[in-house]
């Protein structure tokens, strides 16, 4: 951490003289930093601080590890909105690759059809890298496999893995398989 003394100092000790809310603001921002546990409104709260006691963008920028840029955005977003200027909106991210229509029409493809249904051979159940290649075909937009399960977390579909039951089986067999199971189990 690299101190520094504040613009407005002599020897050392920051001058109030020209600002008398300057102490208020600074009470403001530390009752803030108490209330929340979000460090990264903690960071914006000590730039202000230090703003507000008299140190310059780079010293402020310096101490926090932070860019000089960084630091005034939070100031003049403070300046201009108010605290409400300094609370943190949803990073948009980067445009999703397929469009809404296109998003729908892969959920109704994987909720109705099963693969094979789709010229996916002798498939019966959909797997992320399946989704991936039916895209592709019918989109032209490619997903890691990775990418391809984001999307269907995104649209809510999630994988079970099919259980099979035997439709010849005899319940009665299956009862006594289990029960003489149970007993080969407690004599090992």
């Amino acid at each position: 951490m690299i101190l520094c003394k504040p613009k407005n100092s002599i020897g050392g000790v920051k001058m109030y003289s020209e600002k008398t809310n300057e102490k208020s603001e600074i009470k403001y921002f530390k009752k803030l930093m108490r209330e929340t546990e979000d460090d990264r409104m903690h960071i914006r709260y000590n730039a202000l601080i230090l703003h507000y006691r008299g140190y310059t963008n780079v010293h402020i920028a310096s101490i926090l590890e932070l860019c000089k840029h960084t630091v005034g955005n939070y100031i003049n977003a403070y300046k201009a909105e108010g605290i409400e200027g300094l609370e943190m909106g949803k990073s948009p991210g980067l445009p999703r690759y397929l469009t809404a229509e296109q998003e729908r029409k892969l959920y109704e493809v994987i909720t109705t059809k099963t693969p094979d249904e789709v010229s996916f051979g002798l498939r019966k159940n959909w797997t992320a890298d399946m989704a991936r290649k039916w895209v592709k075909d019918n989109f032209g937009v490619e997903y890691s496999t990775r990418g391809m399960q984001d999307v269907l977390h995104r649209l809510n579909l999630s994988y079970t893995r099919p259980t099979y039951t035997m439709a010849k089986a005899d319940e009665a067999k299956q009862e006594e398989f289990k029960e003489d199971f149970d007993l080969l189990k407690k004599l090992a």
